[in-house]
This record gives C-alpha cells, structure tokens and sequence, in this order.
C-alpha cells in the first residue's frame, strides 16, 4: 500500500533543505518534493506466547501451594515443546469475595511466557488448555531469522522505485526530460512490529493464520527536475 503526497515550488521560492554538515546541492531546475510510504509483512517461523496461571484456596498459603502444582504441571508439558527458557514472574496474592455472600477466598495468579517453534505450535496450544488454572493470554508471530533484513531491503528499494516513478511523471506532466535524486531522509526505522494473534475457541489452532509481523518505510524524497 503506497500512499503519495507531492509539491513542485520553484528553487528561488524555497532553499533546498540538506542533511546537517552535508553540502548543499545545487538545482536549476524545479525542486521536487516527495513523501512515499512502503509496507510489507516479514516471513515468520515462531512465536512468542504468554499463559495466565491462578489459584484459589481459603488460604494464602494453600492458595500458592496450589498455584506451586500447576506450575509445576505447566512446566512439565510445555517446557518439552517450548524453544529455549520459559519465563515465570513472582507470583502475586489478593483476597475474592470480600463484600459478598459467599466465604472470602485467597487467589494467587502468575504466568508463563516463552517461545514455540510453528511446527509445535498447536500441540502447545492443546497441551496448556488442558490445565486446570491455565488461561491462553494469546500468541505473537515472530520474524523469522533473516527475514527482518530481507524485508527491509524490499521496501526501502520499492520506495525508492515509486519515488522515482512518480518523479518521472510529474517531470513528464511538465515537459522536463531529466529527474535527479538529491536527497533521502528515511522517516522510519523500518522496525519489525510483531502481530499479536488473538485466541479463539476452537478444538484446532492453524498457525498459517496468525497476522505477519509488519513493517513500513516512509522516504521523504527531493528531486530537481530539468
């Protein structure tokens, strides 16, 4: 998706804006001045996920014990399918039903993050929803390795492409033969923004149907025509 915004003014009406401790380049001819945005979705093979883990008993401390055995059910079925170390905060206490009918109760509550490669994404999945005490906070697609770069790449050199694309016509519109590029202020860092996948309630979990991690590049361009 590209969208455009241009303005051809004259060089003697407005001095060309240059780089700090660049030197000024010259024009004879009528500036223009582009602002072209790129966006493209990275390849992925993984993804970061997050489970919510809680408890409840009368007691605190019978509250983190319970909350101790899930963990430690937790572990023992994902670990084997999860990439690398699992992340597991403190856990952290609160009363329920203080104020109702029923008996106050002690909660205690967690969780469990960590990485899961595409081909053991759905047996993690089904793995974890098992659990009692076990909540599926959601997924989060991941770039695969090299394809960060590879999609930068692509998009500055399609802004770069559509620059000049549009360059040429507007030169052509105002019968001028010759486009130069003088100057490129790339506006974005073209960062990888993982897509979080949101959870639904279904038996089976495609992971083709997780959103791409997303990228853009916006160019600001200024060309002389002549």
């Amino acid at each position: 998706m590209v969208s455009l915004r241009f303005a051809a003014v004259a060089l003697s009406a407005l001095p060309l804006a240059v780089p700090v401790q660049a030197q000024p380049l010259s024009c004879n001819g009528t500036l223009l001045q582009l602002q072209v945005q790129e966006q493209g979705r990275a390849a992925f093979d993984r993804f970061s996920f997050n489970l919510g883990l809680e408890a409840e008993a009368p007691t605190k401390a019978a509250a983190l014990d319970q909350l101790n055995a899930r963990l430690a059910a937790v572990r023992k079925a994902i670990t084997p399918l999860a990439s690398g170390k699992l992340t597991v905060p403190a856990p952290s206490t609160y009363r329920s039903g203080a104020g109702n009918s029923g008996p106050v109760r002690e909660r205690a509550t967690t969780s469990v993050s960590g990485v899961v490669s595409q081909a053991n994404y759905n047996a993690l999945i089904q793995a974890a929803g098992r659990l009692p005490g076990v909540n599926l906070r959601g997924f989060t697609a991941e770039a695969a390795s090299g394809s960060e770069a590879q999609l930068r790449t692509r998009l500055l050199r399609e802004a770069l492409v559509e620059g000049q694309r549009q360059a040429q016509a507007t030169a052509d519109a105002l019968g001028l033969r010759r486009v130069q590029l003088l100057r490129i202020d790339q506006r974005s860092d073209a960062a990888i923004r993982p897509m979080p996948y949101a959870m639904t309630a279904r038996n089976s979990f495609n992971p083709d149907e997780a959103r791409a991690p997303q990228s853009s590049v916006i160019l600001g361009l200024d060309y002389c025509l002549l």
